[in-house]
């Protein structure tokens, strides 16, 4: 095998991660804070000895979150929240905690606040919410306030990671942070009934696609064409 070609493997590679990571932000356009991902591209450059050139091979394989806000869109939902600014919902999952946009709650029949899959929704202190049984009205303050009937419950917690960088997508809408994660000191509020829509732009992303195939596809033609080349040199000096 040339050097040539193993740059462009590695290119290939790449480029099929990114083409994974467009691919599930398509899909999850109407997930409820979802985050866009994007890959992150690096290059690895070896001297070689001799008169021989550098070998050079690029990377793909760093997932790179969008962090921007999503649109927030009214529901009405009384266990529906949205985070107006940076930060992010802890819940507890059997995996451990995890940090997430989706603020779709419900109380179950313990009244503890869950999200879809059943996962705690946790307070600032890190501890799971429970809301009295039979409460008439749930009021939700910016702050995270959570009442009932007028009387103060808990405190819904704003969290961010300790390390932006150690911010890794899960499943879903978790992310967890090898760092850990800590409260969110200041410039966040929570709104009720509100939920925010993902931050996928489809527009772009399905024009992402198209360039990234064009450049995959440019890139299996070279290596069809070394192949064939060094097909033909084998040929030429077997006769």
């Amino acid at each position: 095998m040339t050097n040539s070609v193993y740059p462009t493997l590695s290119r290939q590679s790449g480029l099929l991660n990114r083409f994974d990571a467009i691919a599930n932000n398509i899909a999850n356009i109407s997930t409820p804070g979802f985050r866009r991902e994007d890959v992150g591209f690096s290059e690895y450059v070896e001297k070689l000895g001799g008169n021989e050139p550098s070998l050079s091979v690029a990377s793909a394989d760093v997932r790179v979150i969008d962090s921007r806000q999503g649109a927030l869109t009214r529901t009405g939902g009384t266990y529906d929240m949205a985070i107006d600014g940076p930060g992010y919902f802890l819940v507890a999952t059997p995996q451990g905690d995890r940090l997430t946009r989706s603020g779709s709650f419900t109380a179950d029949a313990n009244g503890q606040l869950v999200d879809a899959a059943g996962n705690a929704l946790l307070d600032s202190s890190g501890s799971p919410i429970l809301v009295p049984p039979q409460v008439r009205t749930v009021t939700l303050a910016p702050d995270g306030s959570l009442s009932a009937d007028g009387t103060p419950v808990a405190q819904v917690g704003i969290f961010q990671p300790n390390t932006p960088q150690d911010l890794t997508y899960e499943a879903g809408t978790l992310f967890s942070a090898a760092g850990g994660v800590s409260p969110l000191p200041d410039g966040s509020t929570i709104r009720q009934g509100y939920l925010e829509d993902s931050n996928v732009n489809p527009v772009q992303e399905i024009a992402r696609m198209v360039d990234v195939q064009r450049a995959y596809e440019l890139g299996q033609t070279f290596l069809d064409n070394e192949d064939q080349r060094v097909r033909s040199l084998i040929q030429t000096l077997s006769r």
